[in-house]
């Protein structure tokens, strides 16, 4: 074979082996790409949570041209999904983002505006109330009294409240006998029937359960109400609303597409009906709710 003909056959091989090896690194057509993992804390159940948030998530979906999977997750199941990165975003409590952010560097991506009796939000607070009839007058006459949560670790209804009784002279966790309601109506019925001195639940708890027929606020006294321009009653500071988080090892294109998503969303929309909230919107600053965990844990959350 002379040189001109061995030339020719050395370049129809090396043509054909880089059709070849092109086919392998071109993924096939019908192939789905791997789908976006996007993790909802399931505080009432798992089959809540896809009809809650399962329209956004397909719209989502329509507005970013990419496929997203909904996967439900219980408290004791986000971290572990956390650690083994088998999520992608995860809508959570402040309490959990806090928590995520310093053992795995979760970071937010944008902040709920929820949607609470036809008024649009971004923060909320908590009530520490007494009944109409109650001797209780002032912070300080809590002090050896009952005093209901709905549990130790709710943010709205219990840790919020843990703080403003500690910066007010008074150690929930040690001056106090307390006890867990298990809900936020539970906490607000044990008041209201006189099983417990005293209560905390999340702002909206009360007006909520009135406008469902279950009590008549002028039954009640908040103690310590604040005055300022929320549209209901609370005792504590506002704290910053749920949130979205991201993980370190989503690439940034990718939160940038998602972000963008949800941000594009309004009001009106019927997936965000569906889901009961107003929208999204820039991440706000957790900071405080970090200082609320320090300060509750220090002075004897966990005992």
């Amino acid at each position: 074979m002379n040189t001109k003909h061995l030339l020719k056959t050395i370049s129809i091989v090396a043509l054909v082996m880089a059709v070849l090896l092109s086919s392998l690194l071109i993924p096939d057509p019908g192939e789905a790409a791997q789908a976006i993992r996007f993790g909802f804390l399931a505080k009432r159940g798992k089959t809540k949570i896809r009809e809650k948030w399962g329209p956004m998530i397909k719209a989502l979906g329509e507005k970013t041209g990419v496929s997203f999977e909904l996967i439900p997750l219980s408290f004791d199941e986000i971290e572990p999904a956390i650690k083994e990165k088998s999520v992608d975003f995860l809508h959570v409590n402040p309490v959990i983002f806090v928590d995520q952010q310093q053992k795995y560097g979760a970071a937010p991506l944008v902040t709920k505006v929820n949607l609470r009796m036809g008024k649009a939000l971004t923060k909320f607070a908590g009530v520490i109330f007494v009944r109409a009839d109650s001797p209780i007058r002032a912070i300080g006459d809590i002090r050896g009294k009952t005093f209901m949560c709905a549990k130790k670790t709710s943010f709205g209804g219990g840790q919020m409240a843990f703080r403003y009784l500690i910066e007010h002279g008074i150690n929930p966790f040690t001056e106090t006998k307390l006890l867990e309601g298990r809900s936020h109506d539970n906490v607000v019925l044990a008041v209201q029937a006189g099983m417990v001195d005293a209560g905390t639940v999340r702002s909206d708890t009360l007006e909520r359960m009135e406008e469902e027929g279950k009590i008549k606020l002028r039954d009640f006294r908040v103690i310590d109400k604040a005055n300022d321009d929320f549209p209901f009653v609370h005792t504590t500071r506002l704290y910053p609303e749920m949130l979205v988080i991201t993980l370190p090892h989503v690439p940034e294109a990718t939160r940038t597409l998602v972000k963008n998503g949800l941000l594009s969303f309004k009001q009106n929309d019927p997936a965000l009906q569906k889901a009961r909230i107003a929208g999204w919107t820039e991440p706000l600053n957790y900071s405080p709710v970090a200082k609320t965990l320090i300060i509750n844990l220090l002075n004897g959350l966990n005992q």
